[in-house]
């Protein structure tokens, strides 16, 4: 299997190629570095400093648009204060045979965006019960547009 898929042709008259989409393992351990990142109050220029990198490039490997090479992972995990494996955490075992797997891709996704970040981070120190269940109603109705769940006015798209 090839990284790129050939599509279409250039205007130089050769194949052009689009990047396949990223491994499922590539997401998870890019969407870890993040988390980590994150939780000690690293800035992406702060780690790429740490690792004489740019931080455009710790972006692309939040994003799993660039692999993490082993030695870099080993260089990360030492600049995070964790281990390697803290990014391979929430993998299922390869011993089943099956492809990893990860969390919803949904989910992925919203964590990879600050808001996302900062939802998940606040809706945990939320009390269980009530006041959870409240929200997610309230998010419900404002995803699919409809009014309010006690009838008070419409929400604005």
């Amino acid at each position: 299997m090839t990284p790129f898929s050939q599509v279409g042709a250039a205007s130089a008259g050769g194949p052009t190629l689009d990047p396949a989409p990223p491994h499922p393992v590539d997401r998870q351990v890019g969407l870890r570095i993040r988390m980590r990142r994150r939780e000690l109050g690293f800035s992406q220029e702060r780690l790429a400093d740490a690792l004489g990198l740019t931080f455009q490039q710790v972006q692309k490997y939040e994003r799993a648009a660039n692999r993490v090479s082993a030695s870099k992972l080993f260089e990360i995990a030492r600049a995070l204060n964790t281990s390697v494996n803290y990014f391979y955490e929430g993998l299922a075992s390869v011993e089943d045979g099956g492809p990893p797997a990860m969390m919803n891709m949904a989910v992925h996704d919203l964590l990879l965006t600050a808001e996302g970040s900062e939802l998940a981070e606040l809706f945990t120190k939320l009390p269980r019960g009530r006041i959870r269940r409240r929200l997610l109603d309230l998010l419900r109705a404002m995803a699919e547009g409809r009014p309010e769940p006690d009838g008070k006015g419409e929400f604005v798209r």
